[in-house]
């Protein structure tokens, strides 16, 4: 009688072990794994190295003077609304995830409270 009470407490143990992990270590690296998918998705269409590597060159070779300063100005923009909405979804993912993280604390803590 004492063995099953025994393994079935140190079940619950080990369920609630692996329900933290899950949450925590599986989870977090899915998360960064989606971020990193977003950031790379965001690259391809903004394309910061790119167009620094390429800032002083001409505006699609066009190498008046005139087509000199236009590339400078449109990749100077096109660098500005990256690196925002860089920031924009860097921002949005790291409040996302520490609100993902709180969820387990925060039902334990009103849990406890409840009690």
């Amino acid at each position: 009688m004492s063995f099953s009470v025994a393994y079935l407490v140190q079940r619950f143990f080990l369920r609630i072990f692996y329900f933290f992990h899950h949450w925590y270590f599986d989870g977090s690296r899915a998360i960064g794994r989606r971020f990193m998918a977003t950031l790379a998705a965001a690259d391809r269409s903004f394309a910061i190295r790119v167009t620094v590597s390429h800032f002083f060159e001409p505006l699609y070779k066009d190498y008046s003077f005139i087509g000199r300063i236009l590339g400078v100005v449109f990749r100077t923009f096109r660098i500005a609304i990256g690196l925002v909405v860089y920031l924009f979804l860097v921002a949005c993912f790291a409040a996302a995830y520490v609100v993902w993280l709180a969820i387990p604390l925060l039902i334990l803590y009103y849990a406890a409270k409840a009690f």
